[in-house]
């Protein structure tokens, strides 16, 4: 990775409340201040926005913990995402994912440890990441286990992240130290 196309912020780039946020979160995922946060928060107005929608999609979302870091790791997969990557296992193992599944994440999803509800959102990311839409064939094993608000949610879940990538990658946020 080349150096930052926008360097994460210090405290006055970014002001007190976004450094304290970033401090908070840095504690939470056990790294320093992340990155992420640094260099959003470069424009204060947004970031905030940003973390009220994003916290709402995790952690504050609808989808069982467990499953939304196995949508949100494989977006990070797809995408070739390692930021999101590395970042989403360390909260991944808070959420009682184990290291078969990081190591099915990244491999063929037939092969994964996975419920069946757990393998029709999966198949749902790699259709949306590959087209950005769904057959009538992944939507109908999506209804099979989620309600409307929990569809919602995941489409939304998976854009989300999918932007976060193509940020990430854009401007090479570089990876979050240890805290």
């Amino acid at each position: 990775m080349t150096e930052a196309r926008i360097p994460p912020g210090e405290r006055a780039d970014v002001g007190s409340v976004n450094w304290a946020i970033a401090r908070i979160a840095g504690r939470v995922a056990g790294t320093a201040p992340p990155n992420l946060f640094l260099t959003l928060g470069r424009h204060r107005r947004l970031f905030r926005r940003w973390l009220r929608f994003a916290g709402g999609l995790m952690p504050g979302g609808r989808l069982r913990r467990r499953e939304t870091e196995l949508v949100i790791l494989r977006v990070a997969h797809l995408c070739s995402s390692s930021y999101e990557f590395e970042h989403h296992v360390r909260l991944g193992r808070r959420a009682g994912l184990r290291d078969v599944d990081f190591d099915a994440i990244t491999g063929p999803l037939d092969r994964g440890p996975w419920s069946e509800r757990e393998a029709a959102m999966l198949a749902a990311v790699d259709q949306l990441h590959g087209g950005g839409d769904l057959d009538d064939s992944a939507w109908a094993a999506l209804r099979r286990h989620l309600d409307d608000r929990d569809c919602i949610e995941l489409l939304l879940l998976v854009g989300h992240y999918e932007m976060l990538a193509t940020f990430l990658r854009t401007l090479r946020v570089p990876h979050d130290s240890r805290g």
